[in-house]
């Protein structure tokens, strides 16, 4: 595997949006009927915490924070391209959006991912995401598994 390089972006990058393409293609699948549901919380317009790896100057993955509460911070549009998937490379971005969460201020992160979604599910308990009640628009649905985890203090 070669170096992976992170940069910090905004919703308007051209790579985020083409990676959030086949993301939502891959969900549609995953999901099916049930699309549609989740598709109305997935917009992308104004998210100005997003993080895309390369491989090789390749736009490979992506991932983006956006306030959740006054101390969380939610975890969205996580993807790896198939091609690139069982190289760590969904771990490096969680670690560079928790870090970019701390530095703004919030405590935690927070997420939903769906039981469609086993690999998801076993990379964020992995990295220290615990299952929590369905917060918010997920309360109810029962495909939802949402997800929290402590960020460490950045003076600690």
């Amino acid at each position: 595997m070669s170096d992976i390089t992170l940069i910090r972006t905004n919703s308007d990058n051209t790579d985020f949006r083409q990676l959030v393409t086949l993301l939502d293609k891959d969900l549609a699948v995953r999901d099916g009927d049930e699309h549609a549901f989740y598709a109305q919380f997935n917009k992308v317009d104004a998210i100005k915490e997003v993080v895309v790896a390369y491989q090789n100057e390749i736009p490979v993955a992506c991932g983006a924070i956006k306030p959740f509460s006054d101390t969380a911070a939610e975890v969205k549009r996580m993807f790896v391209h198939p091609d690139y998937r069982k190289q760590g490379i969904a771990a490096k971005i969680l670690t560079e959006l928790e870090q970019w969460a701390a530095e703004l201020g919030f405590s935690e992160c927070v997420l939903e991912t769906g039981k469609k979604q086993p690999e998801a599910i076993a990379l964020y308990q992995k990295v220290g995401y615990q299952i929590t009640p369905n917060y918010g628009q997920y309360i109810g649905v029962e495909n939802s598994v949402c997800m929290t985890k402590p960020l460490r203090s950045l003076d600690a």
